[in-house]
């Protein structure tokens, strides 16, 4: 197992300052006639801010989400804290050599989407989740699809894979006056174990080695006489596939979380998204998440929408206006999307001084991407639902801004944009027997901004 410390990972443009040579002469006391002496010149040559700068230059949810999406396509292996350090910018370096590009230190928009999209894919892969253990009430993020099988017991909870290549316990016990120094010290003891990897700290350890054949990675802490320890097996067969997500359970394991960090972030009580209206009769193609336990979606000049399919998969949903006339639903037909998108939608009134402007954004696409695919820079909010159309204007997907799932142990709102593509889109309307028949290019009559009031 590689040694897991701390750090963070970073994404960004440089920006390059420029600077230009100065001269100067001096003209005082020369005589008359007589040309001056030449002044010596100095060239100042452009600055570029280094990685680090870069990285410390963005916000602490994008430093998090970065670090979180380079662990898990397995460059980074140290804890996600959104903290800048030279193993993140090494790792952003080393990833950037892995798809061809040049080793800077800093992602562009293209290779950004890339990570994201890759990030993403390993996440879905092995059904990373984050859940509440039921018996501690501690929270951690489990690999659903690799380990399936959940038992419990007042001693905690485990998880395992059907053949036991991969298991995940959290034990809980009792004792007198605990201290890191001694769990980790009778954790080492246990039978069959070799420990490589050793740190001790006042509030936590982590051991790391051979456990008989497989390998293992346990991470310790205690509060008051409550002692709570997360053991991971794993065969050594399955490290390629196992070891980043070791790294993401470290971070995300919180032993003792507060009373709301165990809960999921809470809902707003008013969602704006956008919609894009795909049939004359009043079909729309929405966001699931923005009109998801809605009392009452308005869509503002049709009045009341109907929220009747939803695709759990992608993440869309279909809304329903009626007795509207007049409308001009987008062509659905596609087009094809090889770098970048426009994304045509309606921003937050909060970040528009309450306005309903339309507005169009420029994203890049994840090089190599197929079906869904990962978008970056991701839109401000309200832009989840928007429509994404090619250099030439045609529909290529629906843009989702998806919900926070990080690596890290606290929950904060993820920079993730996923772009459904057309064909799943089509797919999603024909499973509800929606036949779009639009034949505008015109994204933004079709644009439709979407309200969800939830109590």
């Amino acid at each position: 197992m590689r040694r897991l410390g701390t750090a963070t990972f970073i994404c960004a443009i440089a920006a390059c300052a420029s600077a230009q040579a100065q001269t100067s002469q001096a003209t005082q006391g020369v005589l008359p006639g007589a040309k001056p002496k030449p002044v010596a010149t100095q060239t100042v040559r452009p600055g570029v801010q280094a990685p680090a700068d870069t990285a410390n230059a963005m916000g602490q949810v994008e430093r998090l989400t970065l670090q979180s999406d380079l662990a898990w396509v397995g460059q980074y292996n140290g804890a996600i804290t959104g903290d800048v350090s030279e193993r993140m910018v090494n790792a952003i370096k080393e990833y950037q050599k892995l798809i061809g590009g040049k080793p800077t230190g800093v992602l562009n928009p293209q290779e950004r989407a890339t990570l994201a999209d890759t990030a993403r894919r390993k996440q879905e892969g092995v059904g990373w989740k984050l859940v509440t253990e039921p018996v501690s009430g501690a929270r951690l993020g489990i690999p659903t699809k690799l380990v399936p099988q959940q038992t419990s017991d007042g001693n905690g909870s485990k998880w395992t894979s059907p053949t036991g290549t991969v298991q995940v316990v959290l034990s809980r016990r009792k004792e007198v006056n605990p201290t890191t120094a001694a769990l980790a010290d009778r954790e080492k003891k246990e039978p069959g174990r070799t420990v490589d990897y050793s740190v001790v700290k006042p509030d936590f350890f982590v051991l790391s080695g051979l456990q008989n054949l497989k390998k293992f990675y346990i991470r310790g802490t205690f509060r008051g006489d409550e002692v709570r320890i997360l053991t991971i097996l794993y065969d050594q067969a399955t490290e390629n596939t196992v070891e980043p997500v070791v790294i993401a359970m470290s971070s995300a394991f919180t032993a003792f979380p507060a009373a709301l960090a165990a809960q999921p972030a809470p809902r707003r009580s008013v969602d704006y998204g956008t919609g894009i209206i795909v049939s004359q009769d009043g079909a729309i193609i929405g966001d699931r998440e923005v009109t998801d336990g809605c009392v009452a979606i308005t869509v503002p000049g049709f009045g009341h929408a109907e929220r009747v399919a939803e695709d759990k998969e992608h993440g869309l949903a279909l809304l329903r206006i009626y007795g509207a006339r007049g409308l001009k639903p987008l062509a659905l037909s596609g087009g094809s999307a090889k770098s970048s998108v426009d994304i045509i939608g309606i921003a937050d009134p909060q970040s528009q001084g309450g306005g309903a402007a339309i507005s169009t954004v420029k994203a890049q696409l994840a090089a190599g991407g197929q079906g869904d695919a990962s978008l970056a820079p991701a839109p401000g909010l309200g832009f989840s639902g928007a429509a994404a159309l090619d250099g030439e204007g045609r529909f290529v997907g629906v843009t989702l801004l998806k919900p926070g799932v990080l690596a890290g142990s606290a929950f904060v709102p993820s920079s993730q944009v996923v772009m459904v593509s057309a064909e799943n889109t089509r797919a999603f309307l024909a499973a509800n027997g929606v036949k779009p028949d639009g034949s505008s290019l015109d994204a933004k009559t079709a644009a439709v901004r979407v309200i969800c009031v939830r109590k």
